[in-house]
């Protein structure tokens, strides 16, 4: 018996010296009013915390260029509102956008993305690594939606 209480305690342990090690990724995004007059930047780690705006900017478009936004997060308004997305007029970056605008009350990112240039798929495997972060992937790499 106490062989396996030592096992289970060691198993514990391991588990959270795992945990504690873990990477979390961080969408930094950027809330735009309509006409592009006001913005602020956000940085939301994907740990399904939420983080919280503080304001009463009505926003039009959310920028997110390196997370998946859109798929990986909510995005709580004070009002119902259609989320579709976008690409900005870099023709790279995507966008989020809230229609009609309102305020955004908080985001809560949660999971993990590939970023631009990695590969998508594991060469040994063929097993998908994740979905890309900003753009989608052809030829084992995640590309941006449209190169500069």
């Amino acid at each position: 018996m106490k062989l396996s209480t030592s096992f289970l305690a060691i198993g514990l342990f391991t588990g959270v010296s795992i945990a504690q090690n873990s990477t979390v990724q961080v969408a930094h995004v950027t809330l735009r009013s309509e006409g592009d007059d006001h913005s602020f930047p956000m940085s939301v780690p994907a740990d399904g915390k939420p983080v919280f705006t503080y304001s009463t900017l009505p926003v039009q478009k959310i920028d997110a260029p390196d997370f998946d936004v859109l798929q990986a997060c909510v995005i709580d308004t004070v009002g119902p509102a259609n989320l579709s997305s976008t690409i900005a007029s870099d023709g790279v970056t995507q966008q989020v956008v809230i229609d009609p605008p309102q305020t955004v009350t908080s985001i809560t990112c949660q999971g993990t993305c590939v970023e631009t240039w990695s590969a998508c798929f594991d060469d040994a495997t063929g097993q998908s690594l994740g979905p890309c972060c900003n753009g989608l992937c052809i030829a084992n790499r995640c590309r941006p939606f449209n190169q500069p």
